[in-house]
């Protein structure tokens, strides 16, 4: 089934954020080379694809796991949270009707 992970950064984050960056995105391709990662990406603060100093608000993955404790598993382990940037993730079942 896929889940959303939709994840809150806490204030001034970004530089945990882009510290952590390599880490996290390796998580995110090893999901996407096992054909489970439908989309990935963050929420820019401003209404910009490059926010600059601005930063992000949070995340969104949507992905195929085998259950929500799976997904809830995975999440925690974002390296994101052990360096700080997530004041709250929320990982709920997601049903892909379009495309």
């Amino acid at each position: 089934m896929l889940y959303a992970i939709i994840s809150q950064d806490r204030p001034d984050s970004l530089d945990a954020r882009l510290q952590s960056r390599p880490d996290h995105l390796a998580r995110l391709e090893a999901l996407r080379d096992a054909g489970k990662l439908v989309l990935a990406g963050p929420h820019p603060a401003i209404d910009s694809n490059d926010p600059g100093d601005a930063g992000f608000s949070g995340s969104l993955v949507v992905a195929e796991f085998d259950s929500l404790e799976t997904a809830q598993a995975w999440a925690g382990a974002d390296p994101y949270n052990a360096a700080g940037v997530y004041e709250q993730v929320t990982v709920k079942p997601f049903k892909k009707v379009l495309p």
